[in-house]
């Protein structure tokens, strides 16, 4: 009696060892959708009967309707469904799994869902650069510290900073979208790896389906995840990119910054200091960002030098997949709401934006553009003047400039003037209009080329949902 416990247990724990329901939910409805694909494609072929397709169909529609949770018993989603679809239609039902495995369905029911999730993300993304553009444009004036080394480096304005990160999710969002050139095509009627023996029409399943094209080699089609894992690394890359403004956020909040202040939903205080805003949105977008990064490396692990063709290992790749996207993209969430509603201190920003004789660069040029010394002779002299600790007046810069030069600056033109418009951050600023300059000019340019970018990828966006609505909206309504 104790042995036949024991091996009931067992078999149990082998039965959940190999289940993959718990994940499974997330691919629930891109099922169904395959699964309609399919049996409609298997119907034109004349592979299954028009009588029994109706009431396969009628079934599938049905379990549209109930939701995942009117499935019963079985290892994976497929399973189930396919049981619930015996249930309602008898034996017959059993021939919508004509020409198709478990390998190639599961392939192409992961790149639907992952597809939509994408293509969500894509939106989110466009939000936050248009956030921060939009932020950028109420602030080409603003004059902050610019930071090298986490020290003090350069006056630069608040629209040229906010720009950076503008433009770095930018890279994001182009990134996602060449990945999801490479997840929008279809595995569907490889069979297990070998295709198969029946008449089917590929290209009519990818068609209703509304992916791209196929992928065309059967082996390859069932056994590839490298879009699971270019999905991952574009995330990643991503939430490194988050995790830069979410640490800014962090600091420039601080008492010693000061810089901004937090809406209080995106903060909380401390549950014994009550003064303390602790900004714990931001924290966990920074701790975020490692979880995400663990999900690529655990996928990468399991995809390493796996044989052809499908291994199970494979299941366990597409949790890490599912969890990365739900952190990344609320993550992403987060940082637009931060932004949204944080207020800038701008006297502080203003105050702090010569500190550190930040200005001192912009002294060495105008002894270089006045005098004609070298740039390192002008860099030797400003240094000598940076270790005094005091702000220089010209007195000093012509003592400073005889010793190192061997001349006076003011001898070859340069005055008083030409050093106060040095000292200035404004001025600093005004100066930089090159091309992806801090210059007002110049950011006022950038944020209406990156306008009009946001806009042509709200467009492109748009076209890619339309495509997958269209391509998919007569198999959701079950007509």
């Amino acid at each position: 009696m104790f042995r036949d416990q024991r091996l009931g247990e067992s078999r149990q724990d082998v039965i959940d060892y190999l289940s993959s329901r718990q994940a499974d939910g997330r691919i629930f409805a891109a099922d169904l959708l395959v699964d309609k694909a399919h049996l409609m494609m298997l119907t034109e072929k004349g592979l299954v009967q028009a009588e029994i397709s109706s009431r396969i169909m009628a079934a599938l529609d049905d379990l549209m309707k109930k939701g995942s949770q009117a499935l019963g018993q079985g290892e994976d989603v497929h399973e189930a469904i396919e049981a619930y679809v015996l249930t309602e239609v008898g034996p017959e039902g059993g021939r919508m799994h004509t020409a198709r495995s478990r390998n190639d369905e599961v392939a192409t029911c992961i790149r639907l869902a992952l597809r939509q999730e994408m293509l969500d993300l894509m939106a989110e993304q466009l939000s936050l650069r248009g956030t921060l553009v939009r932020l950028a444009e109420a602030h080409t004036k603003t004059i902050i510290p610019g930071f090298t080394h986490t020290q003090h480096a350069q006056p630069t304005t608040l629209a040229h900073h906010l720009l950076a990160h503008a433009d770095a999710f930018e890279r994001d969002l182009h990134r996602m979208e060449d990945a999801y050139t490479r997840v929008n095509v279809s595995p569907l009627g490889a069979a297990a790896f070998a295709s198969t023996g029946f008449k089917i029409d590929r290209t009519r399943t990818c068609e209703l389906l509304g992916f791209d094209g196929l992928l065309e080699n059967s082996m390859d089609a069932v056994s590839t995840r490298d879009f699971i894992l270019e999905v991952l690394a574009d995330l990643s890359i991503m939430m490194v990119n988050g995790s830069r403004l979410a640490e800014e956020l962090i600091l420039w909040s601080s008492s010693e910054f000061g810089y901004l202040e937090l809406d209080n939903l995106y903060a909380s205080t401390s549950s014994i200091m009550p003064q303390k805003k602790n900004p714990d949105t931001a924290e966990l977008a920074r701790g975020k960002t490692g979880s995400v990064l663990g999900s690529l490396f655990a996928a990468l692990s399991i995809c390493k030098a796996l044989p052809m063709s499908y291994n199970r290992d494979l299941q366990e790749v597409t949790p890490h997949l599912w969890r990365a996207m739900d952190w990344a993209r609320s993550t992403i969430r987060i940082l637009d709401g931060c932004l949204s509603t944080l207020r800038f201190n701008l006297q502080r920003l203003q105050e702090c934006s010569g500190a550190g004789f930040s200005t001192a660069t912009e002294i060495a040029d105008s002894l270089v553009r006045i005098t004609g010394m070298p740039f390192r002779t002008a860099h030797s002299i400003v240094g000598r003047i940076a270790a005094t600790g005091k702000r220089p007046d010209l007195q000093e810069l012509d003592a400073i400039s005889q010793e190192i030069a061997g001349f006076r600056a003011s001898e070859r033109g340069f005055s008083a003037g030409d050093l106060q418009r040095a000292l200035d951050p404004e001025s600093n600023v005004a100066l930089r209009a090159n091309t992806g300059g801090p210059a007002p000019e110049e950011t006022m340019r950038m944020i209406a080329e990156r306008l009009k970018r946001i806009a042509a990828g709200e467009e492109r966006l748009a076209q890619r949902r339309s495509r997958v609505e269209k391509a998919t909206g007569v198999l959701a309504c079950g007509k």
